[in-house]
């Protein structure tokens, strides 16, 4: 491993916070999913993707890379696109909140947001460079699956719309 990869990777949480990191230390390890996007006409598509969760940074962050379709390099994935991007998820105890940014560069997608619990789910909230806000959930959670929805609520909207929606399977090692 290379001294950058050994830096980056952690063990676990670091103590100082090791409670409110569980939010998203739970997922940490890797998954299969099913990706299905939805037009703004009702189409539907759907395929297979990956997504993978580590401790980084001290046990201070949990980082994700997140591979639509599988496998990388497939044809493009109608509507929502392919994905091969990563998600750094850093908790900050001055908000009792997350800081999320989501890096996916062969799309230039870059996506800031805020996470909280939200009851047994969680909510991820921002908005994109024109103003569309976005609303990504992890819900359904249980130690082997959980559910991702990926919404929109353009400006001049007065609903969200469904985008994206992953059912993710925890792998057996």
């Amino acid at each position: 491993m290379s001294d950058f990869a050994r830096l980056l990777h952690a063990d676990g949480p670091n103590a100082e916070h090791a409670a409110a990191l569980q939010l998203y230390g739970r997922f940490v390890g890797d998954w299969d999913a099913e990706i299905t996007a939805h037009g703004p006409d009702g189409t539907k598509h759907i395929a297979p993707g990956e997504i993978h969760f580590g401790w980084v940074l001290e046990g201070r962050a949990v980082q994700d890379v997140w591979i639509i379709p599988r496998p990388a390099g497939a044809p493009a994935f109608p509507i929502a696109g392919n994905w091969y991007g990563t998600t750094l998820r850093v908790y900050d105890p001055t908000m009792s909140a997350w800081r999320i940014c989501w890096f996916d560069p062969a799309r230039c997608v870059f996506r800031q947001q805020i996470g909280r619990p939200r009851g047994q789910d969680i909510v991820q909230e921002g908005s994109t460079e024109t103003g569309e806000l976005t609303r990504w959930s992890f819900a359904e959670i249980t130690e082997d699956s959980f559910h991702w929805l990926g919404e929109v609520k353009p400006v001049a909207a007065a609903d969200w719309r469904l985008v994206v929606h992953v059912k993710a399977k925890r792998r057996k090692n």
